[in-house]
């Protein structure tokens, strides 16, 4: 077996949410939407302000991804909301997370993509790093706003 296709396989199952992972779909199915911004014991962040940093870091990684002149927010106030989030912009929110996620399986899945090339204006950065590292966080944060639906019981 071609081993990019093996590769490209294991990658986009990761990215799906597979396995061991959750998806992003089932890690906020069902979570209240009035709750969005309850801040619930200890935890330094609500589900608004998870989704919202999931959305602008995976934002950020895929424009990095495909685009030479992507400029990055600051870290780190780019990457986390100032407001509360609305019924409203928690959909438009998971709509371009999902949205972007599939942008980001679109250029894993493209034959014509080198995933271990490295991309001529970042640093050493490959798109096999930069898929994983979206994987990576997301998976990370999708477990906090699980554990926060099921705190809030």
């Amino acid at each position: 077996m071609d081993q990019q296709k093996a590769l490209r396989e294991h990658v986009l199952e990761l990215l799906e949410g597979r396995s061991a992972h959750i998806d992003l779909e089932s890690a906020v199915k069902e979570f209240p939407v009035n709750e969005i911004n309850t801040r619930i014991g200890n935890s330094p962040h609500t589900a608004w302000q998870l989704l919202e940093h999931i959305r602008l870091a995976q934002w950020d990684i895929l424009e990095f991804s495909r685009n030479a002149n992507h400029v990055s927010p600051d870290w780190p106030d780019g990457y986390w909301p100032e407001d509360d989030g609305t019924d409203d912009g928690w959909q438009k929110s998971l709509q371009q997370v999902l949205d972007e996620l599939q942008a980001m399986r679109d250029l894993v899945s493209d034959e014509a993509n080198d995933l271990y090339m490295t991309l001529p204006w970042g640093d050493g950065q490959t798109l096999l790093r930069e898929a994983l590292l979206v994987a990576d966080h997301n998976s990370y944060h999708l477990g906090q706003i699980v554990l926060l639906r099921k705190m809030l019981g």
